[in-house]
C-alpha cells in the first residue's frame, strides 16, 4: 500500500531527454543524412566516371586500346575534378567572407580579365592571337595576372577608409563591367573569322585545357584547398561576422586578406584553364548547402566539390553522348545556375 501511495505521489517515471549538443550534425539522424548524401554523390561520380571513360569506346573493354583510349579520356576527368574543387571551395570561402550567399567570386572581375586578354591577343595578332596565349608560360602569366589584380583590389579596397566589404563588391562589379566594355568593343572591330576563332575561347569549355597545364594546376588548387580546409573553424567563426568575429579574438581584417587570396589563386586557376563559368559556383554552392544542412565548412567542402564534379562530369557525359553537343556544357551550366540565381533571389525565406 505505501508502494502504491508513493507511485501515486510521483507519478510515472519521466522519458530520458535528448541530450542537447552544439556540434554540427548533432543527431544521428543528420550525421546518417549527411554520409548517406556523400555515399550518393560518390556513387554518382564515380558512375559518371566510368561512364565518360567506357561509352562510346570502339575498342574492346580490356584491350590496350580500350586502356589507351580511356587514358586519354581520363585527363579530361582530371580536369573537371580540379575545376570543380576550385570552384566549390572558392564559392563557398567567397561567400563566408562578404556574408552573402547569393554572390559568386566572378563578379571580381576574374572572368572579364580572361576575356579581356584573349580578346587583346585576337585584336593584335589576328588568329594567331589564340595560339600566342596557349602555353605553360602563357597559363603562369594569366594566373599570376588574375591574383595580382585581385590582391591590388582587395588590398586598396580593405584597408584604410575603404575598408568596407561592399564597397570593394560593388567596385569590383564596376571595374569587370569595364574590361567588358573594353571587350567587346575590341571584337566588333574584329573580322568575322577572328571572332569566330575568338567566341570559342569566351566560352568554359573542357577542351580549352591542355594537358600541360596539370602539373601546374593540380598543385595551386590542392595547396589552395588545404590550407582553406586547415582554415575551417575560422571560417565558421568569420560567418557570424566582424563584430562577433573580432569579440572571439579574430583578426577579421587580416583573415579576410587571407581567405580572398587563396580564393583569388582557386578562381585564377580555373578560369584560365577552361574559360568562364559564372554561374557553377552558385549553383554547386546554394545545393551543397542544402545537401549539408550545417555551416560547417569542414562538412560542407566535401559536398560542394562532390556536386561540382556530379554537375560537371553529367552535363559533359549526356550533352557529348547523347546530344552530341559536348561544346555546349557550360551554356547548359550557365542556364541552369542563372534559374537556380533567379530562384534564390525571388524566394521568400531563408536561402
Amino acid at each position: 500500500m505505501a508502494d502504491t501511495n508513493v507511485s501515486r505521489v510521483t507519478g510515472p517515471p519521466a522519458a530520458p531527454q535528448h541530450q542537447r549538443s552544439s556540434r554540427p550534425l548533432a543527431t544521428p539522424r543528420a550525421r546518417l543524412r549527411y554520409w548517406t548524401i556523400i555515399a550518393v554523390l560518390s556513387v554518382a561520380a564515380a558512375v559518371f566516371g566510368v561512364g565518360l571513360l567506357a561509352w562510346d569506346n570502339p575498342m574492346p573493354v580490356g584491350s590496350d586500346g580500350f586502356w589507351r583510349i580511356a587514358e586519354m579520356r581520363a585527363t579530361n576527368l582530371v580536369i573537371m575534378a580540379v575545376v570543380a574543387i576550385c570552384q566549390s571551395v572558392a564559392t563557398v570561402s567567397f561567400q563566408t567572407v562578404t556574408n552573402n550567399r547569393i554572390i559568386t567570386p566572378s563578379i571580381m572581375g576574374f572572368e572579364a580579365l580572361y576575356t579581356a586578354v584573349q580578346t587583346t591577343a585576337v585584336y593584335l595578332l589576328g588568329v594567331a592571337g589564340i595560339m600566342a596565349v596557349q602555353g605553360v608560360s602563357q597559363f603562369l602569366l594569366q594566373i599570376a595576372l588574375m591574383v595580382a589584380f585581385a590582391m591590388l583590389l582587395y588590398g586598396w579596397l580593405l584597408s584604410g577608409r575603404y575598408g568596407n566589404l561592399q564597397i570593394m563588391l560593388l567596385i569590383g562589379i564596376i571595374i569587370g563591367g569595364g574590361l567588358a566594355s573594353v571587350s567587346a568593343f575590341m571584337q566588333r572591330l574584329l573580322t568575322p573569322s577572328e571572332f569566330d576563332v575568338l567566341a570559342a575561347r569566351l566560352f568554359g569549355n573542357i577542351a580549352n585545357a591542355d594537358a600541360s597545364y596539370l602539373p601546374i594546376a593540380v598543385p595551386l588548387c590542392l595547396v589552395a584547398t588545404a590550407l582553406l580546409w586547415a582554415r575551417s573553424r575560422r571560417l565558421n567563426i568569420m560567418v557570424l561576422g566582424r563584430e562577433a568575429g573580432t569579440g572571439l579574438g579574430l583578426d577579421h581584417r587580416r583573415e579576410t586578406m587571407r581567405v580572398l587570396f587563396l580564393v583569388s589563386v582557386l578562381m585564377a586557376v580555373s578560369t584560365a584553364l577552361i574559360g568562364p563559368m559564372t554561374f557553377l559556383g552558385f549553383l554547386v554552392a546554394t545545393l551543397a548547402y542544402q545537401f549539408a544542412d550545417t555551416h560547417d565548412h569542414r562538412y560542407v567542402f566535401p559536398v560542394s566539390a562532390l556536386t561540382c564534379f556530379v554537375v560537371l562530369s553529367g552535363a559533359y557525359f549526356v550533352m557529348r553522348n547523347i546530344f552530341h553537343a559536348g561544346g555546349v556544357v557550360s551554356i547548359l551550366i550557365e542556364l541552369v545556375g542563372g534559374l537556380v540565381f533567379l530562384f534564390v533571389i525571388l524566394r521568400k525565406g531563408r536561402l
